[in-house]
């Protein structure tokens, strides 16, 4: 569902992204683990087509990023870690602008709609202007709105931080039943125990290098992922 090959990304003299290849397969949950600065943002917003890269390929369900940009981006869904929302919309008119923006029929967005608010308990809010939403709701939408066209590709910036309790277990229930239906997650995270938890394979970076990828029981084994990912940080800074 998603190559990465050879992936380098600088800004200016610095090297954020340094030769970086990884694949997700369809059906799976791909943990992206890194300390701030590791160059995980930049890696996930290269994946959506927002930032131009140095140099390597990235495919999305089999379409170029750079040179097939539309198909890419029509087959993914980004989610940042703060979300900019248009805070004048009422809920129900900012997805129905991400509708639009995906051609969604008028039935099928509507249903979409109707369910995922069910499930997040914003049904009441929707008429209200997003303004007037905690930042728990705002989160809620986003989430919604990146939802709402069923994309083959989930791309999420550190998605859970922020969450109540219950919001976090409905995400994870909705990241499952999405590669369920033969889908992909790519998600960027600093909480070690959702990675180990939730992930089927995860990938370390550091200094914006690969340190180690695998399945989650393999690099996990006898320890904790907090645990190796640790160990791997002392090491690379020794």
């Amino acid at each position: 569902m998603l190559s990465i090959q050879n992936l380098t990304k600088s800004y200016g003299k610095k090297v954020a992204v340094q030769n970086l290849s990884l694949e997700v397969n369809a059906g799976e949950i791909f943990g992206f683990i890194g300390h701030n600065g590791a160059g995980k943002t930049t890696t996930l917003r290269c994946v959506a087509g927002i930032l131009p890269y140095t140099e390597g390929v990235i495919t999305i369900d089999g379409h170029d990023v750079q040179k097939d940009p539309l198909n890419a981006k029509q087959a993914l869904a980004f989610l940042p870690d703060n979300p900019d929302l248009y805070e004048y919309l009422t809920g129900v008119q900012y997805l129905n602008f991400i509708a639009d923006i995906f051609r969604l029929p008028a039935d099928v967005r509507t249903a979409r709609i109707k369910d995922h608010a069910e499930r997040f308990e914003l049904s009441d809010a929707l008429q209200n202007p997003i303004a007037s939403y905690s930042h728990g709701m705002k989160q809620k939408l986003a989430i919604i709105s990146a939802l709402i066209h069923e994309p083959k590709l989930l791309i999420l910036d550190e998605p859970f931080v922020g969450l109540d309790p219950s919001a976090s277990h409905l995400l994870k229930t909705l990241l499952r039943e999405l590669c369920g239906r033969g889908g992909a997650v790519f998600f960027s995270t600093h909480v070690l125990e959702v990675a180990e938890k939730l992930c089927d394979r995860v990938a370390i970076i550091q200094n914006g290098s690969l340190i180690r990828q695998g399945k989650t029981a393999d690099i996990v084994g006898d320890s904790s992922l907090e645990d190796v990912f640790l160990g791997l940080q002392e090491k690379e800074e020794s």
